[in-house]
């Protein structure tokens, strides 16, 4: 039986989603609480890999086991499983699916968001990215249009990921402002490392005057990650939806 597992995290006490030696994981975190409670090693398989300090509003994650359960005994597995688990991660629900439904490969689109504020936060500072200068929100929303539709965004990644494909589809990117907050929300079929904080911090330098319109173009068509922004905080980094084609469900 496959089964999927929506939850949400707080990824500051994390290294990431991924099992890795020597550090906590998210990953690992579930693996040994519901392994201990199901009496079994598991093998989870979640949606994205979250960076270091990256958190996740929705996040679903797969597990296969031998064990049947009914729906009374979901409710009771997830109950002791937020018993157990630590309070930055919270398990929305257990359920099952079909077995071909992979809870990475399976996802049809992914949005985050990226919070920043241009003036303190005394009790929002440990998940904003604070800015000294005035943005200009319009401007950064003419850039942002500019990273619509399926463009190579390896000025925007990582180096040395394992990617068969830099190649990605946006179909949604704009800054808002919320509150005293300045929020990039931006949606795709897919992300590369590191792509929403480098994609952020460059469309700051926009918004602060530093990059040009036509400066933003030649680094997209650079495909030269040196040429792009500073990659910003982990810490204002959210996942905010995943997606999944309705039926699978």
């Amino acid at each position: 039986m496959r089964y999927f597992m929506h939850l949400a995290y707080n990824g500051t006490p994390f290294h990431g989603w991924q099992i890795q030696p020597n550090a906590d994981s998210v990953q690992q975190t579930l693996e040994y609480a519901l392994g201990k409670l199901c009496g079994e090693e598991l093998n989870i398989v979640g949606c994205g890999r979250t960076d270091t300090g990256v958190h996740a509003k929705d996040f679903y994650a797969h597990f296969d086991t031998p064990q049947k359960f009914d729906e009374a005994q979901l409710k009771q597995l997830t109950f002791k499983l937020n018993a157990f688990l630590p309070e930055e991660i919270l398990i929305f629900g257990i359920f099952p699916v079909p077995d071909d439904l992979h809870a990475r490969f399976s996802a049809t689109a992914r949005t985050y968001q990226y919070h920043v504020s241009e003036q303190k936060q005394p009790f929002g500072k440990d998940f904003t990215h604070r800015v000294y200068v005035a943005l200009d929100e319009k401007l950064m929303n003419t850039a942002a249009e500019m990273l619509l539709g399926e463009h190579d965004f390896t000025s925007f990644s990582k180096l040395h990921t394992q990617t068969a494909t830099n190649i990605c589809n946006v179909t949604y990117a704009h800054w808002e402002r919320t509150g005293d907050e300045l929020v990039f929300t931006i949606k795709a079929n897919r992300f590369l490392r590191n792509m929403v904080r480098a994609i952020a911090g460059t469309l700051i330098d926009v918004g602060r005057g530093k990059t040009t319109l036509d400066d933003l173009q030649r680094i997209i068509d650079s495909k030269d990650r040196c040429s792009a922004g500073t990659s910003l905080p982990a810490k204002a980094l959210f996942l905010t939806e995943v997606e999944y084609d309705g039926a699978a469900f």
